[in-house]
């Protein structure tokens, strides 16, 4: 009979052979993988059978139903983007997934966090304060012109939702596998002066920027234009708070990541990564919806509004530079 003793080498290699990985995902990597998938199942369903011609889920009414090149090509768009999240989890849980150059995955998992984060903050936020009796009058809601029936939005957000928490799940792990070494222990040095500056700048942009989303969060009506002023309600003060939240997030996580110091590395990184995500993401989407045909053919939105959506790429752009800056220096030598 055989009685070597496993050397503690050994038995290392036995335990890291057995632990779950991207290339070995575990049960839970597993199950994630099929929600996140599932969850992307509603919403290409949905613009697959509008590229097709259905009025699925769309008033009579609605600008929706009128044909035209511009919503065939937001529909194609979109439906895309929605596409690639299959790609990225796919990317995350597959054996080959470790072999995709970071710069390739890193800058779609940005630009997915950005524009599912206020989404997970704010539907549960909207939800919650229809709950307590806080949603929009009924009266205000039955003047406004029909786009799509309520029941889609509830689908297509708790699908995002879904997406989002998934997703999250999975890149964590991942990157704490791939590039851990860029969020182990502290801050340390304070960065160079020129990204310093860079991150004051990020601080400045974002704190103004979240001063006036507040202000039209708390109902004020200046620069939002009599048309948008006239939709304020509880709905809309969520979106613009969650915004301002993210603005703010921007700025701090900068500001923290350029000083250096004794904090945990971690919480400067996430600030600015999904704030910073968040504000360019969102502010270069609705920048692009705004300079584009307007559905109803009214007026774009007004001038303080755009400039309040470029404030949010400025934000994220400055808060970026600052992120890159930072994990450079965590590069090893």
């Amino acid at each position: 009979m055989n009685t070597r003793e496993t050397h503690p080498s050994e038995l290392s290699e036995l335990t890291e052979a057995k632990r779950p990985s991207p290339s070995r995902p575990g049960t839970g990597r597993r199950v994630l993988r099929a929600v996140a998938l599932t969850a992307t199942v509603p919403y290409l369903a949905l613009k697959t059978v509008w590229l097709c011609g259905s009025h699925l889920g769309i008033p009579e009414g609605s600008v929706l139903r009128e044909p035209g090149s511009f919503l065939i090509a937001a529909n194609s768009v979109t439906l895309a983007m929605d596409a690639c999240v299959i790609l990225l989890v796919l990317v995350l849980t597959r054996p080959w997934g470790r072999r995709v150059p970071g710069l390739l995955l890193t800058v779609p998992v940005f630009v997915a966090t950005g524009l599912l984060t206020p989404i997970l903050l704010g539907f549960p936020g909207q939800l919650l304060l229809r709950a307590i009796g806080f949603g929009a009058d009924p009266a205000v809601r039955a003047a406004r012109q029909p786009f799509l029936d309520p029941w889609v939005f509830h689908v297509v957000y708790t699908g995002f939702t879904v997406q989002g928490l998934a997703l999250a799940a999975l890149f964590v792990p991942y990157a704490r596998e791939r590039w851990g070494r860029a969020w182990r222990g502290v801050t340390g040095e304070r960065l160079p002066s020129s990204t310093g500056v860079a991150a004051a700048a990020a601080a400045v942009a974002g704190l103004a920027v979240a001063g006036v989303l507040l202000y039209w969060a708390s109902g004020g009506a200046a620069g939002l234009g009599a048309e948008r002023a006239a939709e304020y309600s509880a709905d809309t003060a969520v979106v613009s708070a969650v915004h301002a939240m993210c603005a703010l997030a921007a700025g701090a996580g900068a500001v923290l990541l350029a000083r250096g110091g004794t904090l945990r590395a971690r919480w400067p990184l996430g600030l600015a990564w999904i704030g910073g995500a968040a504000t360019l993401s969102w502010g270069a989407w609705m920048m692009i919806a705004g300079l584009g045909p307007q559905l109803d053919g009214g007026e774009g939105p007004p001038a303080t509004l755009q400039l309040i959506y470029a404030g949010q790429m400025i934000t994220g752009l400055l808060a970026g530079a600052v992120l890159i800056r930072f994990l450079g220096t965590r590069r090893p030598g």
